[in-house]
This record gives structure tokens, C-alpha cells and sequence, in this order.
């Protein structure tokens, strides 16, 4: 269900839908992740609460989901097939729907940063490759090693993959995306996506993350939104559009539009989760896998962390 208030300022974050399950996570990684996700929160609350921008709290809450190797962004991302690191990411502000993005990257440490600084200081909306690479050294953004992103457990799943005679695709579920989305007192909302894509990926494949429109959106008319799933589908059905156009053309309420466009997701074969804030504070959240790492807050002290089962 929808939490329903009319706050001073609200966040959400996600940490990628996928296949999780009790069954399949102990309670020392419950415990893990649940951690991560409550720094993650809080370094967005806390722009929020010193009266800073949603477009400053959302990117704050992503750049701490990039640098926990947890999730798949940043450090801990997936490898393709190739076993290289390819990183996307998104931002847009609702205030003006100016936005950035970024992809495969593989030098730049938190590739939000650089995706809000294509934004902010660049004559375009979407870079890749060594171009955007290229872009973050003239804007003063320090290269890093690419071992940074590598982790034993990423090289793992890709070895494993590797391994199966189904092939190179991963149709395990394991969408690892991270992101957030805020409404800041000012009333202006903001989103941000980060993600490493699938493992095992191939040919520079970009998922819906740094696609305006499908895998993040924002408009202070409407929300913002944050996606994370089967990304083929999501940029197919511009799902983080059509939440925001279906609230503000057609009236519908968040949670109702969040169900219908995942429903039409699901009808192309895709699956995934969203996390919405509205201009007025409003948080939802859906999904059509068996979790998905999520966690929110707002002004009044209301707080939601979970990882399985139906949306709370």
C-alpha cells in the first residue's frame, strides 16, 4: 500500500528487485543488507533534514549504495561477459526535468557523480563509453582503478554463469540496480539510478537505468521514479514516463499507475519494481519478483526498511 502524507520532505531507495528469498538468504546477509540500506537512507535524510535538495538527497543515497560491494553498482557491480565492469547511471530534477546519464563507463568511481555533472556542466544529456570518460577528466573527475568495482563474489556469479549450459544470459533474476527518489521541502523532486547491468552481458548492452524515461524520470508535475528489473521490457514500455503521465494526464493515483504499467511490463515477459515520490510527499513502491531491497522515510517519522515479500 501507499503511504499517504503531506510531508515536509520523503525518500525512498531501492537496491535492485530480483529473486530473494528468505530460503535463499541467511540472516547474516538479511542483516548486511538491511545495513546497507540504512546508511544509504540516511545520507539522504540527512540532506533532506538540513533543508538540502531532493536532487542533492538522491544523489547522496546512491553514491552510498555504489560503494557498498552489496549491490550491484559501483564497487560490486556485475561483470560481463567479457569480465569487465560496465557501469550506467541516471539523474533528472523534477524542477526543471534537466537531467544526466552515463554509459558503460569503467574508470569512474561513483558514476552517478558523473552522470549529474553531464547535467549540470555538459551541452547533452547522454554519454558513453571512453567519450564519457573523456567528459569526467575534463571536468576534474579523478579516474580510478577499474579493480575498484571487482569483487570475488561478482567474479563468482560470472564463473558460475559461465559454466551453465544454458548460456551466456542471466535468467537467474538478479536485477541489482540501486536507486532513489526524494521530495525535498521546497516541493521539488528529484530521482537517481545506478547499475552494473547484467552478468554476463554482451555486445556494450544498456539496460533501462540511464534511459530518461525508462529506468529514471522526474517531474515536478507528476514524481519521481526509479526503476530497477528486466530492462529490455522497461524501455519498451518507458516505464518511468508512463508512472508520471498516467498521474498527471490521467489523474491516476501512484500505487494504481505503478501496478498498471508493471502489469504491461509483465505482459511483454519482463519483471521488476519501481519506487515513486509525488510532488506532495506521497512514497510508493511495487514489484512483480519475489523482493526487492527498499527502504523510506519521511518528515514525520514514518520508516519502512524490507527486502521480501509484498510491498509493505
Amino acid at each position: 500500500m501507499t503511504q499517504t502524507s503531506e510531508t515536509r520532505w520523503s525518500i525512498a531507495i531501492h537496491g535492485g528487485a530480483g529473486s530473494m528469498t528468505p530460503a535463499t538468504m541467511d540472516q547474516t546477509a538479511v542483516a548486511a543488507h538491511e545495513a546497507a540500506l540504512c546508511a544509504a537512507l540516511a545520507a539522504g535524510e540527512a540532506v533532506l533534514c538540513a533543508g538540502g535538495s531532493a536532487l542533492d538527497a538522491v544523489t547522496a543515497a546512491v553514491i552510498a549504495l555504489e560503494d557498498d560491494p552489496l549491490f550491484n553498482a559501483g564497487r560490486g557491480a556485475v561483470f560481463t561477459y567479457e569480465g569487465v565492469n560496465e557501469l550506467d547511471a541516471a539523474v533528472m530534477d523534477g524542477a526543471t526535468r534537466a537531467a544526466g546519464a552515463v554509459a558503460g563507463v569503467t574508470r569512474t568511481r561513483n558514476p552517478v557523480t558523473l552522470a549529474r555533472k553531464v547535467m549540470e556542466a555538459g551541452p547533452h544529456v547522454f554519454l558513453s563509453g571512453e567519450g564519457a570518460e573523456q567528459f569526467a577528466r575534463e571536468q576534474g573527475i579523478e579516474p580510478c582503478d577499474p579493480a575498484w568495482f571487482s569483487t570475488p563474489e561478482r567474479l563468482r556469479q560470472l564463473q558460475e554463469l559461465k559454466a551453465r549450459a544454458s548460456g551466456w544470459f542471466d535468467d537467474g533474476l538478479k536485477y541489482g540496480t540501486v536507486g532513489a527518489v526524494a521530495r525535498d521541502a521546497a516541493g521539488h523532486v528529484a530521482a537517481a539510478t545506478s547499475t552494473g547491468g547484467l552478468t554476463g552481458k554482451r555486445w556494450n548492452r544498456i539496460g533501462d537505468s540511464p534511459v530518461i524515461g525508462a529506468g529514471t524520470y522526474a517531474d515536478d508535475r507528476a514524481g519521481a521514479v526509479s526503476c530497477t528489473g528486466s530492462g529490455e521490457q522497461f524501455i519498451r514500455a518507458g516505464v518511468a514516463h508512463e508512472i508520471c503521465a498516467r498521474m498527471r494526464l490521467a489523474g491516476e493515483q501512484v500505487q494504481d499507475a505503478a501496478d498498471a504499467v508493471l502489469a504491461e511490463v509483465g505482459a511483454m515477459g519482463g519483471v521488476g519494481g519501481v519506487i515513486i515520490v509525488t510532488p506532495a510527499g506521497e512514497t510508493a513502491m511495487a514489484f512483480t519478483t519475489p523482493g526487492m531491497f527498499r527502504a523510506r522515510a519521511d518528515s514525520t517519522g514514518q520508516r519502512t526498511l524490507a527486502i521480501f515479500g509484498e510491498v509493505d
